[in-house]
C-alpha cells in the first residue's frame, strides 16, 4: 500500500488542529471565528501599491536567495542599529515557517534535544521531530513563565539548542527582561544555540520587547512582516544570527524555497516606513476588553502582554476538547488547549476579530461558564 512508502519522519505530525478548526469555519453560515491567528486590519494602501508596482516592473523573477538588495540592507542596519554585534548578519526567507525549519535542518542532528516551552506553538515539536531530534519540553503552568532553573535541569549532552516564543502563541505572555537574560546567560554557558522567534514584535502592549540577543550575541532571531502589517498569505520573514548560522541558512534555502517571493520583498521594503502603532493601540484595547470580559465572570486568565491571544483555563469540570465541542455548538470557534499542550485544560482565544465579533464570543463564553 502507498503508506509503505512514507518515511518515518511524517509520523511526526497530523493535519494541525488549529487548520481543521479553519476547515469547520468554512462550512458554517455565521460563525463567531475567534480562531483564527492573523491581523483583521487592512494591508496599509502604501505597502499594496509597492507590491503593485514591483509586479508591475516585471521584479517576478528570482531574487538573490539571500534576499534582494535593498531590503537585506535595510534590515541589516536596523540589526546593526540595535544590538551592534559585528557578526551579526541578515537573510530573507519564505516566511518565519521557512526560517524555522531552515534553522532546524542546519542545527538539528538525528538524537539531538531541543529544550522548547509548554504551550507551544504548533510547529515546534513536529519542526523538530522531521530533522530527527527530540522535543524536551518544559512545563510553565500555571502562570507561563520560564523558570531559569528548570531549563538548567533539562540540559545534557546531546541538548543542542533551546527554542524561545515571546509574545508567545498561544498564551499572549512576554517573557520579562530577567528571563531572556537568565536564559541567553545559560545557552551562552553551556554553548547551546538559543533561536527567539519574535514574530510578534510590533505586537508587545505594555512596553519594548525584551531579546536575548541583547544579552547574547550568537542568538538567532527569526522575525517576519505577516504578523506586523496583515500579509499572512505573502510569506515573507527574515532571520538574523552570527554569519556562519546565517550563511548556511542560505545555502539551504537555495536547495529549498530558492528565495522568498520576489516582488513582495520590496512591498516590505516599503512597510519598513509604515506606522503600525494605531493597529497595535487597537489590539492592546481589544486585550483588555476579551481579559476583563471574561475575569468578570469568572475565567482564569493570566496576564497577557503582546500578540493577540488569550489562553483561559476553562471554568467547568470538562476537558478543554470538551468545553470546546460546546463553544462550536454555539457557533464560537476556539481552539482547544491540548494542540499547543500536553494538557487539556485550556483555549485559545484571537481577538484580531472586529468587535461585535468579540462581543458576541463573549456573550457566548459567560454561557459556556454556567456549565
Amino acid at each position: 500500500m502507498s503508506e509503505s512508502w512514507l518515511a518515518k519522519r511524517t509520523s511526526h505530525f497530523d493535519s494541525s488542529g488549529i487548520r481543521k478548526v479553519f476547515d469547520l469555519a468554512a462550512k458554517m453560515e455565521n460563525p463567531i471565528n475567534l480562531s483564527i491567528g492573523q491581523p483583521d486590519f487592512p494591508v496599509p494602501d502604501a505597502i499594496k501599491a509597492a507590491a503593485c508596482e514591483a509586479i508591475n516592473s516585471d521584479k517576478n523573477g528570482y531574487s538573490l536567495t539571500q534576499g534582494v538588495s535593498p531590503l537585506r540592507e535595510a534590515l541589516q542596519a536596523k540589526v546593526d542599529a540595535q544590538y551592534g554585534h559585528d557578526d551579526r548578519r541578515v537573510l530573507v526567507t519564505s516566511g518565519t515557517s521557512g526560517a524555522l525549519v531552515l534553522t532546524m535542518m542546519a542545527l538539528v542532528d538525528p538524537g539531538d534535544e531541543v529544550i522548547c516551552f509548554d504551550p507551544y506553538f504548533v510547529m515546534y515539536p513536529a519542526l523538530v521531530g522531521m530533522a530527527g531530534g527530540k522535543a524536551v519540553v518544559l512545563d510553565t503552568y500555571p502562570n507561563f513563565r520560564i523558570d531559569v532553573d528548570k531549563v538548567a535541569a533539562a540540559i545534557t549532552p546531546r541538548t543542542k539548542l533551546i527554542l524561545l516564543n515571546s509574545p508567545a502563541n498561544p498564551t499572549g505572555v512576554v517573557a520579562t527582561e530577567q528571563e531572556v537574560k537568565a536564559l541567553a546567560e545559560l545557552a551562552a554557558k553551556h554553548n547551546i544555540a538559543l533561536l527567539s522567534d519574535e514574530i510578534y514584535r510590533q505586537f508587545c502592549y505594555d512596553g519594548a520587547l525584551p531579546s536575548p540577543a541583547v544579552h547574547n550575541e550568537n542568538t538567532i532571531v527569526v522575525d517576519g512582516f505577516s504578523k506586523a502589517y496583515g500579509v499572512t498569505g505573502w510569506r515573507l520573514g527574515w532571520v538574523h544570527g552570527p554569519a556562519a548560522v546565517i550563511d548556511k541558512l542560505t545555502m539551504l534555502q537555495q536547495y529549498t524555497f530558492v528565495c522568498a517571493p520576489h516582488p513582495l520583498q520590496h512591498a516590505a521594503l516599503a512597510a519598513l516606513d509604515v506606522d503600525m502603532s494605531e493597529q497595535a493601540a487597537e489590539y492592546a484595547r481589544r486585550r483588555d476588553m476579551i481579559v476583563d470580559g471574561l475575569r468578570d465572570v469568572g475565567y482564569e486568565v493570566n496576564p497577557t502582554g503582546g500578540a493577540f491571544y488569550v489562553f483561559p483555563k476553562v471554568p467547568t469540570d470538562e476537558t478543554g476538547q470538551q468545553f470546546v465541542r460546546r463553544a462550536i455548538e454555539n457557533e464560537l470557534l476556539i481552539i482547544p488547549g491540548e494542540i499547543f499542550s500536553s494538557r487539556d485544560t485550556h483555549f485559545r482565544i484571537s481577538y484580531a476579530a472586529s468587535l461585535d465579533t468579540l462581543e458576541r464570543g463573549l456573550e457566548v463564553l459567560q454561557k459556556l461558564a454556567k456549565g
